[in-house]
């Protein structure tokens, strides 16, 4: 009673959640889309480096590949904590909408191992696959998008729901900029009330039964 129901405490982990999910969701469809962009870069450079005519167009590969080097040895190797300041305090710290912040820079934290998890599960794809593909008249784009990419998502599905299970977890530091999520709102009631038991374990109830 004292932590949710007197003045409708109950509403700022509602709030809350309701804000996590919105984090969550958007972050998701970020590094959806930057993973397999640069899992399609890596996999193809790797798949055909060896094999391509010297020429612009692998020096073009080359460099983007390189860049995606970079990309994932930065946003890997730095906590995400630091990096959702770092976007919110310095690169868009004109921004006043911090949760959009919030989900770009779990966003692009998460690109980084979806790229990687997908770039695994197509260099694990038997090379006679490619092999048949262009056997039967497809081209190196065609037999990747209908032949390898369909097996290989197959085969990384688990990876990448643990990889969204450890986003929604993530999003639990997003009130370091300002942003009322779950876990903000569970401290928020701690404030008031003096009570750590019931609000913390309230949180982490919630976030369990999300990742259920």
């Amino acid at each position: 009673d004292l932590n949710f129901i007197q003045g409708k405490r109950w509403k700022f982990l509602v709030d809350g959640l309701g804000n996590t999910l919105k984090i969550t969701l958007l972050a998701l469809a970020i590094g959806l889309v930057i993973g397999m962009a640069i899992a399609a870069v890596r996999s193809t450079y790797d798949k055909t480096a060896e094999s391509a005519r010297p020429g612009f167009g692998r020096r073009l590969l080359g460099f983007f590949n390189g860049l995606c080097k970079v990309y994932l040895t930065v946003l890997r190797g730095t906590p995400v904590v630091v990096q959702l300041m770092i976007f919110a305090f310095v690169i868009f710290s004109s921004v006043r909408n911090k949760l959009v912040v919030a989900g770009l820079a779990f966003g692009l934290n998460s690109g980084a191992y979806v790229a990687e998890i997908i770039r695994g599960g197509i260099l694990a794809i038997d090379k006679g696959q490619m092999e048949a593909g262009r056997s039967i008249g497809l081209n190196y784009a065609q037999t990747m998008w209908y032949i390898v990419v369909p097996q290989a998502f197959k085969s990384v599905l688990p990876a990448l729901a643990n990889e969204f299970i450890a986003l929604l977890k993530e999003t639990s530091v997003a009130s370091y900029i300002g942003v009322s999520d779950l876990t903000r709102g569970g401290e928020i009631i701690r404030s008031i009330t003096f009570s750590n038991f019931m609000p913390l374990v309230a949180v982490a109830l919630i976030y369990l039964v999300l990742v259920l």
